[in-house]
């Protein structure tokens, strides 16, 4: 199943947040896979400041892996730059598919 969130950047952060995911760490990247997550995308409404996340599932969403120690250190990491929970989990929210064409 594909699924879709929006999370929120602060303003003038783009090259920073491009730079932590261009050198995303292999243990996070591994357990996104090993969780059935694949095909994952980010993009960036540079108008809004608003990212647009994309991802296959088979199993787990990226979101549903908040309890592991590894996510956890990852939202520290990436809280200074995107808008969060209290846990410093990024506040992310659901998006519906309107239309889709192979």
């Amino acid at each position: 199943m594909k699924i879709a969130f929006k999370m929120k950047l602060k303003p003038g952060f783009k090259a920073e947040y491009k730079a932590r995911h261009d050198a995303i760490w292999p243990e996070l990247a591994a357990l996104l896979k090993e969780n059935g997550i694949s095909d994952y995308s980010i993009f960036l409404d540079e108008e809004t400041d608003t990212l647009f996340a994309v991802q296959q599932q088979n199993g787990n969403s990226s979101q549903d892996l908040g309890s592991v120690e590894i996510v956890q250190k990852w939202w520290a990491y990436m809280a200074d730059i995107m808008e969060t929970n209290p846990n410093q989990s990024p506040i992310s929210i659901p998006l519906e598919q309107v239309f889709h064409l192979d």
